[in-house]
């Protein structure tokens, strides 16, 4: 399902967001925001935030910067690598706000 709900959203930011004006009242956008919801929550949990945010979008609120906020755990890993590996591109950035709970950044760099 979550990988349905990406191509969609897909198709909505390449082909229909043409359409519409700007109107989004937050950044991210509401569909960067579902899509980060979707790749880093529960399908149910993410499509629930991703609704909620879309009836905020209006002129009743006041609108500004919101990141979606994941729970993650994180496991310690190796930063040993060869000489022959190429470097990751850094996507996203998990900006702490509690214990196991962050801030999804997209990664401007892309």
């Amino acid at each position: 399902m979550k990988k349905l709900a990406l191509l969609f959203l897909d198709f909505y930011q390449k082909f229909l967001t043409l359409f519409s004006y700007g109107s989004c009242r937050y950044y991210p956008t509401c569909s960067q925001y579902a899509r980060e919801q979707i790749m880093f929550n529960n399908f149910f949990k993410a499509i629930f935030f991703s609704i909620l945010r879309i009836l905020r979008c209006n002129q009743l609120f006041r609108g500004g910067i919101d990141y979606p906020v994941v729970k993650q755990r994180f496991t310690k890993i190796s930063f040993t690598r060869k000489y022959n590996e190429s470097p990751r591109k850094i996507s996203f950035w998990f900006i702490p706000k509690d214990k196991n709970t962050f801030f999804v950044v997209k990664s401007f760099k892309n």
